[in-house]
């Protein structure tokens, strides 16, 4: 028999949530069970605000790291500027490269 997390304080059967479901919605998820398995979870808007808030800051962070990545016109500044390095080269400074 497996069992299943319930990440709720509360629970409602799907059937009592069918019968009237405005009294579910709160400030706290409540779960909701079909056969006594977690088949959703019910919250008011006020909480899912705060949810989709919270999502979005978290997602504004991860891509706020991508700005630290070099653009295309600075990969293709840094490519030209290497290019003009190795051709400045002398046969000494290439004894220290190997194939």
């Amino acid at each position: 028999m497996a069992t299943h997390a319930i990440l709720a304080e509360k629970t409602v059967s799907i059937s009592a949530l069918r019968n009237n479901p405005a009294q579910y919605f709160s400030d706290q998820p409540i779960a909701v069970l079909s056969h006594n398995k977690p088949a959703g979870y019910v919250v008011g808007a006020e909480l899912f605000e705060y949810m989709m808030k919270v999502i979005e800051t978290q997602t504004e962070a991860r891509s706020f790291e991508a700005r630290f990545r070099p653009s295309v016109a600075q990969l293709k500044e840094l490519r030209a500027r290497g290019a003009e390095l190795v051709l400045e080269m002398t046969p000494e400074d290439m004894e220290d490269y190997e194939e």
